[in-house]
């Protein structure tokens, strides 16, 4: 700031303070103001940010003009005393006491309009002045400089003053902090939509002078005329006006051809991005714009203008010019003209082909529900841009206008040679067969694509098309999301979810609004999906069955998600599964640890259903994500609002905690990851299969060995089978045992030393930075102020004040041991999957190893016991494979690795729901339910039918010891074993009993039509 002139009292500068109230001084000076020609008369000028101020010189002071400096046009120097303004309201003549004064109004005018408009040219002709004082320390260099975002605040506040409105210092503050914090460098008008039309208007018109800003973007907002005229002025002054995007802001119909206006009034327009979405341009419009795209130097990087409105003439002129300026072939990467309906129907987009059919640089198509012929794109982008090409968007059109059903070979050639497609929609495209086949054959052959996104989703493919894709699916290795729904598939699901589980690079898979069936199939259906997810190679990653309306047969795929490895989002919405639906998915929560993301709206579900989801997220530490409910929630909140948001309060509260990583035992992890379970009781539910097989054969071997004790020609092959049997005992403890060695269970491991050693040298050279990042900052310090940073403040000395030199506080989430804390548990997390994969190999070798040693050594027992010296004289086992169970090996095995644990059988009330059979009771002769009593077999009966059954079948308990003793094996021991678990089987559910009453009907003997009714519910 200039001092003020000394011949100004300081009693008139007081006045003057409190005649402007709270704007700053920046210049003071005593002139003569030219009233008249020749006369001149005397006047005090004040200068603020951004007005000048004319006083009289009398006290107390009174203002009699003033004027912004946006208003002044040129500043001229008649004489060295003499200063001319020409303004926008005329000339202002003012004379000063000497040179300097002069040269200082000067100064400071210009620098006050290079501080408004820091874009334009500089407005005054005067002698050249002496330099001024840039040094970091002078005033000037300090109003001078560049400031925060281009100087926007100053800009606004200077074109807030003109305008005559207040200055919304909230606007400053948005800009100065969020936009230059987060070096935004589009301005959305969505954040100042609070502020009023002519405010806004503004906060725009600021960007015209702007070289900080590289984009304006809106949408979904209502711009005014006001709004939309300084968008045009933005346009027309920018120097780095990049991006207009502007999207759903009610545009005038005129607007289009204003802003080809504004853009041919710009001496070097530097628009690279344009979007009007939704917009209504029409066909004056794009014709305009599509002139002045001719006069673009650079072209455009990206065109969006879908829902726009566009016709047959606006495609024409847009045509010509793509092809007419050759800067749009190697810079245009987005053109987006999707949703105008009709665009491409009619043979003016001849031009637009022809565009495309040249080699091009798009990466970026959208051509949706433009009527475009797919036959004749496919054959254009070929010879374009088929190499770098990576979404391509024509859902909703034909695929040929003309009846043929000859397919072109272009479709097969293109997706046989694009290079970096990974996204394209044909959603709504009526295929034929054939263009379907070509379009898999063509992938089948591309040896250059993954992860490729197919959507075929409402392209009416049916049975046809079920068929081609059961054929072709199989062996393309390039497409990795597949959207399928809503084609009518049905019944063919059958035959379809095999195929589709054969694709091993199918990741993620849409099934919706394909299940218009009856119930049995439906649960057919939905039992050959729950086969493919429980695969043990299964690749799926993401399925969603959306909007399928399975109701309660939804918990047939909720019940299979519990014991479920390979998927990790799913969604379940509008399926109707009600409240129950919600307590299956609640249970399958519990135990499933791979599942990240679950989305399940619109399935009927109350406040019950929250909590027992909230309940059962308590235990669920690995999903993460879970779309918000709306529907449900609203409908629930309505009857019950308290329990509603209690549940839901809860359920977020649970996917907080799971983001912020596992806080669960290893032992709890090492169950839920691969079904591992470790009581005695877990053990044969978990293992199932494998460990009857085991116990089953060694109780054969140890029947045929008990028979030739004291045989001369077998001991041989008796030792070989107690040696077997006793490994055989042994491997029921393998796997639990294997799991408990190596990282999950070791403790002060090499990893661990390695871990602390390494801590400690990283906490050394921590230290060994920090104090050279001090030493740094002190000598910066001692350079910019040597006198106050003192001799003693330098290293070795003391701290400012006398006081010890403070050790840089580390941050508690820096420290070198809680960071190798943190990575030393993911890698002791990777590690025990890895032992997993292992421990279970390893048995899966050992157990298969075990069956046919078995195998052959009862093979070799049974011939001894054919020999007449036999002592027992046993006539040998006829028991065939299928009994025993043993022909297995290690691929059959491998089924058991994954899916260790059961799925959840169904629920009582799926016997419930509509649709499902269900036996009928017994009728009597008249029509009428006739009740039966209850029937009740005799202890006895039950144990010798079920001791004979057992020594037929050689069936086992269903809880296995761990180390059992040799005789737990034998028929009788399993005849007991039965008894034992006949008597503590729970009570049958009540839809079961029905079944039971049938079966008493039948044994009692045949009465009139219950027979048959009996025989049929068998």
């Amino acid at each position: 700031m200039a001092p003020p002139a000394g011949d100004v009292s300081r009693e008139l500068q007081e006045s003057i303070r409190r005649a402007l109230g709270r704007p700053r001084i920046h210049l003071l000076l005593r002139a003569r103001l030219e009233t008249k020609p020749r006369r001149l008369e005397e006047r005090i000028l004040v200068l603020t940010a951004w007005r000048l101020h004319l006083f009289s010189p009398t006290t107390p002071a009174k203002a009699e003009g003033s004027l912004s400096v946006l208003e002044i046009r040129c500043i001229s120097a008649t004489s060295p005393t003499q200063v001319r303004l020409d303004t926008e309201r005329g000339p202002l003549a003012l004379a000063l006491a000497t040179p300097a004064a002069a040269a200082c109004l000067a100064r400071e005018l210009g620098a006050a309009l290079g501080r408004a408009l820091p874009c334009a040219p500089p407005v005054w002709t005067l002698p050249p002045a002496p330099p001024l004082d840039t040094s970091p320390t002078s005033e000037s260099s300090a109003s001078s400089g560049p400031s925060v975002c281009g100087g926007f605040s100053d800009t606004y506040a200077a074109l807030c003053d003109y305008n005559g409105l207040s200055c919304r210092e909230e606007v400053q503050w948005d800009v100065d902090t969020l936009y230059h914090a987060g070096e935004r460098r589009c301005f959305d008008l969505r954040d100042f939509s609070h502020l009023e039309s002519r405010e806004l208007a503004l906060a725009v018109a600021a960007l015209g002078y702007n070289r900080w800003f590289r984009g304006l973007c809106c949408r979904d907002l209502r711009l005014s005329s006001e709004v939309q005229a300084q968008v045009l002025h933005a346009v027309r002054r920018s120097p780095a006006l990049e991006e207009l995007i502007l999207d759903n802001v009610g545009l005038n119909t005129d607007f289009a051809s204003r802003l080809a206006a504004a853009l041919a009034a710009h001496p070097d327009p530097p628009l690279r991005c344009l979007e009007l979405p939704r917009g209504p341009l029409g066909d004056k419009g794009l014709a305009a714009l599509s002139q002045r795209f001719l006069g673009l130097p650079g072209g455009l990087r990206r065109l969006r203008l879908p829902h726009c409105g566009l016709g047959a003439r606006g495609l024409a002129a847009l045509g010509r010019a793509l092809g007419a300026n050759p800067a749009f072939r190697s810079a245009l990467q987005l053109l987006d003209l999707g949703h105008n309906p009709g665009l491409l129907g009619s043979p003016h987009g001849a031009d637009l082909f022809a565009f495309l059919a040249q080699p091009n640089a798009l990466l970026h198509l959208d051509l949706a529900s433009t009527d475009c012929a797919l036959d004749v794109l496919f054959g254009a982008l070929l010879h374009g841009c088929c190499s770098r090409l990576s979404y391509l968007n024509v859902a909703g059109n034909s695929f040929c206008h003309r009846k043929t059903r000859e397919v072109p070979p272009t479709l097969q050639q293109f997706f046989c040679s694009t290079f970096a497609l990974s996204h394209i929609s044909l959603a709504g495209v009526r295929l034929p067969p054939d263009a379907l086949r070509s379009l898999l054959q063509g992938l089948a052959a591309n040896t250059h694509l993954s992860d490729l996104h197919l959507d075929l989703s409402g392209c009416e493919l049916r049975s046809p098309g079920a068929r081609v894709l059961e054929e072709l699916l199989g062996g393309i290795s390039a497409v990795g999301s597949l959207d399928l729904s809503d084609n009518g598939f049905d019944a063919d699901l059958l035959t379809l979810v095999p195929a589709l589980g054969r694709n091993k690079a199918l990741k993620h898979l849409w099934l919706g609004k394909n299940f218009s069936v009856k119930a049995r199939t439906l649960e057919e259906i939905l039992h050959k999906l729950v086969q493919v997810i429980q695969e043990d190679d299964c690749s799926l990653q993401s399925l969603s069955v959306a909007e399928s309306r399975l109701k309660a047969r939804t918990c047939i795929l909720v019940n299979a998600l519990g014991s479920n490895a390979c998927l990790t989002k799913v969604d379940l919405s509008g399926n109707l599964m009600e409240d129950m639906g919600a307590k299956m998915l609640a249970k399958a929560l519990q135990i499933n640890s791979t599942l990240r993301s679950l989305s399940w709206d619109r399935n009927n579900t109350t406040a019950v259903g929250f909590q027992d989801i909230a309940r059962a997220m308590e235990s669920n530490h690995t999903l993460t994500f879970m779309a918000l409910p709306l529907c449900d929630l609203t409908a629930a909140y309505r009857s019950a609002p308290e329990r509603t948001d209690t549940g839901w309060q809860q359920i977020q509260w649970c996917l907080l905690r799971n983001g912020r990583g596992p806080k669960v035992p290893p032992e709890q992890v090492l169950r839920l990851q691969r079904g591992i379970v470790t009581s005695t009781a877990e053990q044969g539910c978990c293992q199932g299969d494998v460990l009857q097989m085991l116990c089953r054969l060694s109780g054969r071997v140890q029947a045929a060995a008990r028979g030739l004790r004291g045989h001369p020609g077998a001991q041989r092959d008796l030792a070989e089978a107690q040696e077997l049997l006793r490994e055989a005992r042994n491997a029921r403890a393998l796997f639990p045992s294997l799991a408990a060695l190596g990282p999950a269970g070791a403790g002060a491991g090499p990893l661990q030393l390695l871990l602390q050693g390494v801590a400690g040298d990283v906490a050394k050279a921590v230290d060994k930075e920090l104090e050279v990042l001090l030493e740094a900052l002190l000598g910066r310090a001692a350079e910019l102020c040597p006198r106050a940073t003192a001799a003693g403040v330098w290293p070795g000395g003391a701290w400012l004040g006398g006081a010890p030199r403070p050790r840089p506080p580390l941050p508690p989430g820096l420290a070198p041991g809680a960071l190798l804390e943190r990575a030393g548990e993911e890698i002791r997390e990777q590690l025990g999957e890895v032992q997993l994969a292992l421990v279970t190999s390893l048995t899966q070798a050992v157990v298969a190893e075990l069956l046919r040693e078995l195998r052959r050594v009862h093979q070799a027992l049974a011939q001894h016991l054919q020999d007449p010296r036999s002592p027992q004289g046993q006539e040998p086992s006829n028991s065939t494979d299928e009994e025993l169970g043993v022909d297995v090996d290690a691929s059959t095995l491998q089924r058991h690795r994954r899916c260790c644990r059961r799925n959840r059988p169904p629920s009582a009330f799926m016997g419930q729901s509509e649709g499902l059979e269900s036996p009928s009771p017994p009728r009597s002769s008249e029509g009428d339910p006739k009740p039966h009593p209850l029937h009740f077999r005799a202890p006895e009966a039950q144990a010798v039918g079920g001791s004979s059954q057992e020594e037929e079948f050689g069936r086992l308990p269903p809880t296995v010891p761990p180390y059992p003793q040799e005789h737990d094996c034998s028929p009788s021991s399993e005849a007991s074993g039965t008894s034992d678990r006949s008597r503590q089987l729970p009570p049958p559910k009540p839809q079961r009993r029905q079944r039971a009453h049938s079966c008493d009907k039948a044994d009692a003997g045949p009465g009139p039509g219950g027979g048959g009714e009996a025989a049929a519910v068998l």
